[in-house]
């Protein structure tokens, strides 16, 4: 079989590409070149898909004997991506750029050129697994490393998309064992750290990178009333669920501290209240698509099924029961669970295995709205 390995200069993507080797397909290494500013390099564990790791790619690539490209995807990234990312803020939402690299990027974008040239599956280092049934069918299943297991991030591919994708780390127990893997393999990224936050904003400072992308008008920040009881200086900058970085003027009646409950773009307001106002008892999505056979072909009932839900790649699944109603993918956990915001993703599981997913359009308090400011 032709495969592509996805080498994003890793030690993952790189055992992952010699994993594949070692199954006797015809390999060939990629790595995408997603940056617009290719002199950029990494800082510490800051970073992807720079200068430095297309070398490092490139290194392992020589290593495991395999032919080795770089094709230039920053355009696509750029808009798909990033874009979206700014976007997605500016309008109020809590947006996840992997989720978005996986769907148009990795497994769309890249797949389409792949299969173009005639190659078989793309490889990734992605810990996750495939699953196929004795009918023949493709499901995407968590890794049998729970702890490292991504399988939420890939919960946006569809059965086509599966059709093609490989996983080579996804029965591997243990990060451990892929880096010892690496070094006994002589590959040069054995002990590379991990990256991590958001890629295209190496630094870290996310607020100060929206300030100077969205604009970051000062306006109020006000409790569940509409009283004002505080400012803000760029309500881009605010997630559901953010507690510090608020300047309040008003104590809560309580004297306990607030959170972020929503955030209001076109009045430019930051809304507010306690810690039990971000508990949610339902949240729902049009935007949704299933991982290979949905619900009815799944034999659920797409009224109402029971499942596990994921709402971040690091949360815990919970309980909850889901629905197809109309057009919306609608979940509700069984207990009220906090920060769930629009412009995340819901990943929807039924044991291990990975249903599909829906971008949360809307929420449903499980808290009444009231007052949250002191008598004046």
């Amino acid at each position: 079989m032709r495969v592509l390995a996805a080498m994003s200069g890793g030690v993952d993507s790189a055992v992952a590409a010699a994993r594949a080797v070692d199954a006797g397909h015809d390999v060939v290494g990629v790595h995408l070149a997603l940056s617009r500013m290719p002199g950029t390099l990494r800082t510490g564990s800051r970073g992807c898909c720079t200068i430095e790791d297309s070398m490092d790619a490139q290194r392992a690539a020589t290593v495991l004997g395999i032919p080795y490209y770089v094709w230039d995807f920053s355009e696509r990234f750029k808009l798909d991506v990033v874009d979206d990312f700014i976007a997605e803020y500016a309008a109020g939402r809590t947006p996840n750029p992997c989720m978005r690299c996986n769907e148009r990027i990795k497994f769309a974008a890249l797949l389409e050129k792949a299969l173009s040239l005639g190659f078989d599956a793309v490889a990734t280092g992605h810990y996750a697994s495939i699953v196929t049934t004795d009918d023949g069918h493709r499901e995407l299943h968590r890794a049998a490393a729970w702890a490292k297991d991504q399988s939420y991030v890939l919960g946006v591919l569809t059965g086509e998309q599966l059709a093609h994708a490989m996983f080579p780390l996804g029965a591997t127990p243990s990060k451990a064992e892929v880096r010892a893997e690496a070094a006994a393999r002589g590959l040069s990224v054995a002990a590379k750290p991990d990256s991590h936050d958001i890629c295209f904003i190496s630094d870290g400072d996310t607020r100060g990178w929206l300030a100077e992308k969205v604009g970051a008008e000062p306006g109020p920040i006000v409790d569940r009333s509409g009283a004002t009881i505080g400012t803000h200086r760029g309500a881009a900058a605010f997630t559901v669920g953010q507690r510090k970085g608020l300047d309040l003027r008003v104590p809560a009646p309580d004297g306990r501290p607030r959170f972020v409950l929503e955030v209001k773009p076109r009045t430019n307001e930051v809304v507010v209240g306690p810690r039990e106002a971000l508990a949610i008892a339902e949240f729902a999505g049009e935007r949704m698509s299933w991982a290979g056979r949905d619900p009815v072909a799944s034999g659920l009932d797409p009224a109402s099924f029971r499942c596990e839900a994921q709402i971040r790649a690091h949360a815990d699944p919970v309980p909850a029961t889901a629905a197809v109603v109309g057009a919306e993918l609608v979940i509700r956990p069984d207990e009220p669970i906090l920060g769930v915001a629009p412009g995340q993703t819901a990943v929807v599981y039924v044991g291990t295995r990975v249903l599909g997913q829906c971008t949360i359009d809307r929420t449903v308090s499980a808290a009444p709205a009231r007052a949250d400011r002191v008598p004046v």
